[in-house]
């Protein structure tokens, strides 16, 4: 059952929503994306129904295969396991708000620290 939510970035999809929109404006079926990935169609079709996640491996090979979408692909995962993870607790929001300042700490400690070299 896709999900879809407004938010800032504009509407936002699932993972398996995502993918099959990309596939349909490709004008592929789910057998040629399959072969070319050596991914079962079948297990393909349950990703793009949002019935099972794909895993970090076959994202990545999702994200090369739809080239300049890279981006939307794992977003769209990324954002799918986030919400799957803490959807049901009081505290997701707040915990996922944590979760960004520390993304944020990390990414100005990388920076600073590359700045260095």
């Amino acid at each position: 059952m896709p999900l879809f939510v407004k938010s800032k970035l504009g509407i936002l999809k699932t993972i398996g929503t995502t993918l099959r929109k990309l596939r349909e404006e490709k004008g592929l079926l789910l057998r040629e994306v399959g072969a070319e990935l050596s991914i079962d169609p079948t297990i393909l079709s349950k990703i793009e129904q949002d019935k099972r996640m794909p895993t970090k491996e076959q994202v990545k090979a999702l994200g090369d295969f739809y080239k300049n979408k890279k981006e939307e692909v794992i977003i769209a995962w990324l954002s799918d396991k986030l919400f799957y993870e803490v959807q049901d607790d009081d505290l997701a929001l707040l915990a996922m708000q944590v979760a960004e300042e520390k993304i944020r700490y990390n990414i100005k400690k990388e920076n600073k620290n590359h700045d260095r070299v």
